[in-house]
């Protein structure tokens, strides 16, 4: 249903008019960004990203693989080698393609890459309180919430508080569990 590819310089225009609120860009990025949105800004986003050989951050663009449009965009960054560690942030889904499973989807698969592909340990996110649909579709994929970082921004006028979730390597294989491989002799027997 989904198919992450590397989000690049050719996907900027396309961000840029999903998120065409200062609101929403604070909601997408916390203070990382400041209102509106702009290419110059990107270019130093994806500076020296989705590198397998110095993995500290990965940015993807989420395909909707019956239509092949992208109706998304997703972070997996703040990688600690030390600590087998990394941070899912920047989640958005196209206006448009809410409401179709797709941040569950979206979610699922980028935790594919950092368990199955950068074999982590942990990937922990937060996601601002009011923003339930989030909370649901990251529950769904499995995170599990340890805890809320209250009143931890102010915006506007109104503080907002942070939802922590994460999910550990075990948890994943238990919930993807891999199919054990036949071999000759097995098929023998």
């Amino acid at each position: 249903m989904i198919r992450l590819e590397y989000f690049t310089p050719s996907d900027f225009d396309q961000l840029i008019a999903w998120i065409d609120s200062p609101h929403l860009l604070m909601n997408w990025s916390g203070p990382m960004f400041n209102f509106p949105l702009n290419p110059e800004k990107l270019e130093w986003y994806v500076q020296d990203a989705n590198d397998l050989s110095f993995p500290d951050v990965f940015i993807f663009k989420a395909i909707d693989t019956t239509t092949e449009t992208v109706v998304g965009h997703i972070s997996l960054g703040g990688i600690s080698q030390k600590n087998s560690s990394a941070r899912i942030s920047r989640v958005f889904i196209d206006p448009q393609a809410r409401g179709r499973g797709f941040a569950r989807h979206m979610l699922t698969e980028v935790l594919r890459f950092g368990f199955e592909q950068l074999h982590l340990h942990r990937i922990d996110l937060g996601v601002y309180d009011f923003n339930e649909a989030a909370i649901r579709a990251y529950t769904r994929a499995g995170m599990q919430r340890e805890g809320c970082s209250r009143d931890i921004l102010k915006y506007d006028g109104e503080y907002w508080s942070l939802v922590e979730m994460s999910m550990l390597d075990h948890e994943w294989a238990a919930l993807h569990p891999t199919l054990p491989t036949t071999t000759a002799a097995d098929a023998l027997a």
